[in-house]
C-alpha cells in the first residue's frame, strides 16, 4: 500500500492471511484467481463446494476467500472448512463486514479468522505483526470494517505476508499435491 490514510479509521477488522488459492464462487460456478484458471485437482473439492453455494447467489453476486484444499507453504492440520470466506461482493461493492458475516452464516460459509477488530492506531500493525506464528500463519489481511466500493480496494484493504512466505523451491502446482486436513468434528 503507498498510504495507510484510509485504514486509520474508527473501525478495521483483521483478519488471519491464510496460505490457500484465492477463489470466487459466484451464480455461474467458480474461479481461482483468474476467470480462465487452468484445471487442477486441488480444485475438485471445491467445485463441488461451490455447487451448493451458487445456486443462492445472484448474478452480480461473488463470495472470495481461500480454497485452503491443497497445502502451500503452510500445512494445516485442523481447519474447519477448506474454504474461508472473507469478502463479499455485491454489484461491484464489497459489503460491510457485518453483513458478510451474516451472509456467509446463511450460506453455510466459514468466515476466515479475525485477529483483530476496533479503531486504528499507532503500532497496531507492528504488534499484530509481532505477534503472529511464523511457522503457522502467513499473514494479516487489515481492511474497513465499512462496505467500499472495490475499485477502493487498493487504499480500503492491505495485507502484511511474513518475508519469505513462499519456502518452497517448486510452485504448488507443480508439485504433488498434499491435501490439508479439516479437524475432527
Amino acid at each position: 500500500m503507498s498510504s495507510l490514510d484510509a485504514l486509520m479509521c474508527d473501525e478495521l477488522v483483521v483478519t488471519e492471511k491464510m496460505d490457500g488459492e484465492n477463489t470466487t464462487i459466484h451464480s455461474a460456478g467458480t474461479h481461482a484467481r483468474s476467470p480462465d484458471s487452468r484445471y487442477h485437482p486441488s480444485r475438485d473439492w471445491l467445485k463441488s463446494f461451490a455447487a451448493g453455494v451458487s445456486l443462492h447467489l445472484a448474478a452480480d453476486e461473488r463470495i472470495v476467500g481461500e480454497n485452503l484444499y491443497a497445502r502451500h507453504s503452510i500445512g494445516y492440520e485442523a481447519l474447519p472448512s477448506f474454504f474461508m470466506g472473507f469478502s463479499w461482493i455485491v454489484a461491484g461493492q464489497v459489503q460491510p463486514w457485518d453483513a458478510t458475516m451474516d451472509r456467509f452464516a446463511a450460506l453455510g460459509i466459514t468466515p476466515v479468522p479475525v485477529l483483530y477488530r476496533g479503531a486504528y492506531s499507532d503500532g497496531l500493525f507492528k504488534d499484530l505483526a509481532d505477534g503472529l506464528d511464523l511457522a503457522r500463519q502467513e499473514g494479516f489481511v487489515a481492511r474497513v470494517a465499512a462496505g467500499f466500493d472495490e475499485a477502493e480496494m487498493p487504499q480500503r484493504m492491505g495485507k502484511y505476508v511474513r518475508a519469505g512466505h513462499v519456502q518452497s523451491e517448486v510452485h504448488w502446482m507443480a508439485a504433488e499435491m498434499v491435501p490439508n486436513r479439516m479437524r475432527d468434528s
